[in-house]
């Protein structure tokens, strides 16, 4: 699979793990402000993991070929 949807499709499932665990835990009956800190600790969490993920993880690193620079240490301005 894509890399971007792997990373896609973990970040729904923890966002839906998330709501899940906090509305279980957040005493009801819920208001709608309780809704509101649910959906942004959800998606704070989600960032967080995935800032950690695409910035620190080396295996999710995108594989980017170069091209092999040119020797350039022996030419001059005036070489043309």
């Amino acid at each position: 699979m894509n890399r971007n949807v792997i990373l896609a499709l973990g970040m729904v499932f923890l966002f839906a793990a998330t709501v899940v665990i906090l509305g279980a835990v957040m005493p009801g009956p819920h208001k709608p402000t309780d809704y509101l800190v649910i959906g942004g600790a959800a998606t704070f969490l989600c960032l967080v993991v995935l800032f950690v993920l695409v910035a620190y993880v080396p295996g999710l690193a995108p594989k980017v070929e170069t091209k092999a620079k040119e020797d350039q240490t022996s030419r001059t301005s005036t070489d043309l």
